[in-house]
């Protein structure tokens, strides 16, 4: 404990760097040449194009030629003075990524914002729901800066945790909410504040009620990640009948597929204290749920797509349960991950996410049938029309901010989606869940200026996406590395994704070198 709180200290002193040479903009006028476009609305890539934007708006969108044919300069946009020309030629462009699910790093993981932001604006996510985070003052203070394009960030949508402190409603002076009416009065005190949503964790069903009432009045969006305390009584189908926009990751899901049972099959020693037995008991729920296909199932299923209900799975954040090996190795660590954020991921009693207490093979064959449950649910909900989303709850169980996003494309892609749909998962779909299609999600005219522009294919191959790269094999027979992101627009304003990777790799590296750290595997050393 000591050593974490030396690192935590020395944290703050590592977050500081230039931001010299990383962005410019915006401009009068910017024209993206030559681009193939992946639209992000399910439309197949087309190209040459070229996009036209002033100062951070979308005012044309050009088809230049035919791929392989010398394009006629005279038939293309033409540069003003003042303008700014991008070429691009080659490329492939996309509308910004959405992450519905992200913390902006964490006290006890030793990850301030600057680090978090540039790893996510590296892979190209220019806009963020925070759900919960330290506080909706400091995430509104966050929110402003961004912006104001003040730090470079993703724009942030800020959704407060259910009975968190706000100007009105401090829980150490009033106590938890206990009444409905004190859930209307807390969620009307947050819209006041100025939050975009509520991040339930689940309350007692009246309670529940009252308050997502109340939210959807306001016109104020929500989402859940409904924990197993209240879970028994309030599950998904309660959530999405009383109007809550999104659940997260898959609790109350198989709750509300139950057939034989009303509560989880916990075993009579269970602690939901231990996470040992939290996360080992939870990998061998989704078979305790009705059967693909079944009536139950699929009456659950319409029943949702009807209520226009989001799920935002977050397949990434549980896959170190089905292969730790896997998560705890994966080769952007070493570079990357700050020693901090490497020390709270390590087993622990009290870190939530590090539940390697006694993890092994049985626990792993387990999750691997609870994943293909679960993504035989959200690949269906999808072919059905239902909404899913993209969000990876990156800063736990090994998953890091941004590379874990990327990860999380690959798992949709595993559960069946094709990679237009996951494409459209990452940038429409956020956008509709978040109310802001009209803004972003798909590249338009009128909307805000928000692109990754990456020099490989991603629909070929989704790792292209991530900052290492894919490695690939030349013709001439040498070992390379293709992709990694090269140019994420947020509002206009051109950003070197690998400068901003480059700033945060020498924040790791400043770290470690004034610990003499290294990245230990426990027993290892």
């Amino acid at each position: 404990m000591k050593k974490l709180l030396i690192l935590l200290l020395l944290c703050n002193s590592f977050l500081a760097l230039g931001q010299d040479n990383l962005s410019e903009g915006p401009f009068p006028q910017l024209i993206i040449r030559g681009v193939t476009l992946i639209n992000g609305n399910g439309a197949p890539p087309r190209g040459p194009i070229d996009i036209v934007v002033e100062n951070n708006k979308i005012v044309d969108i050009q088809v230049v030629g035919y791929p392989g044919v010398k394009i006629d300069e005279s038939k293309r946009p033409q540069l003003k003075a003042g303008g700014k020309e991008l070429d691009c030629e080659g490329m492939y462009l996309l509308p910004g990524f959405v992450d519905m699910h992200g913390h902006i790093g964490g006290v006890a993981q030793g990850a301030d914002s600057d680090y978090v932001f540039k790893l996510w604006m590296a892979h190209g996510i220019t806009t963020v729901r925070e759900p919960a985070g330290r506080g909706i003052a400091w995430t509104l203070d966050l929110k402003r800066k961004s912006e104001k394009n003040e730090i470079i960030a993703p724009r942030i949508q800020a959704y407060t945790a259910f009975g968190q402190t706000t100007k009105d409603f401090n829980p150490l002076d009033n106590g938890p909410i206990s009444t409905p009416e004190q859930a209307r009065a807390w969620v009307r005190s947050n819209a006041k504040q100025g939050a975009d949503g509520i991040k339930f964790f689940g309350a007692a069903p009246e309670i529940m009620a009252a308050a997502l009432d109340e939210n959807k009045k306001l016109g104020l969006r929500s989402a859940c990640h409904h924990a197993q305390m209240d879970v028994a009584r309030w599950n998904v189908l309660h959530s999405a009948r009383a109007g809550l926009t999104s659940m997260e990751h898959w609790y109350g899901l198989p709750e509300a597929l139950f057939e034989d049972r009303t509560v989880q099959d916990y075993p009579l020693d269970y602690n939901y204290q231990n996470e040992q037995h939290r996360f080992e008991e939870a990998g061998k729920l989704w078979e305790q749920a009705a059967k693909p296909y079944s009536e139950h199932w699929n009456k659950v299923m319409d029943e949702l797509i009807a209520l226009d209900f989001t799920l935002d799975p977050t397949f990434n954040i549980y896959e170190a349960s089905r292969d730790l090996h896997r998560a705890r190795r994966a080769e952007w660590h070493e570079d990357y991950t700050l020693p901090t954020l490497w020390t709270f991921y390590q087993p622990s009693k009290i870190s939530h996410g590090s539940y390697w207490h006694d993890w092994g093979t049985e626990q792993e064959v387990a999750w691997r049938n609870n994943y293909k449950l679960w993504m035989t649910f959200v690949n269906e909900y999808k072919n059905r029309g239902g909404r899913v989303t993209t969000g990876s709850d990156s800063g736990f169980i090994f998953q890091l901010y941004g590379f874990a996003y990327v990860r999380e494309m690959e798992l949709l892609r595993e559960a069946g989606f094709h990679p237009l749909e996951i494409i459209r998962s990452a940038t429409l779909n956020g956008a509709e869940a978040l109310g802001m299609s009209d803004q972003i999600g798909t590249v338009e005219v009128g909307k805000l200026a928000d692109f990754v522009v990456v020099d490989e294919n991603p629909l070929k191959n989704l790792k292209v996406l991530y900052g290492t790269g894919a490695v690939k094999l030349t013709e001439d027979n040498k070992v390379v590395r293709v992709g990694g992101v090269t140019y994420t627009i947020k509002d206009g304003i051109i950003y070197d994704a690998k400068g901003l990777l480059q700033d945060v790799k020498t924040i790791v590296q400043q770290q470690k070198q004034k610990l003499n750290y290294k990245i230990k595997q426990p027993g290892l050393e």
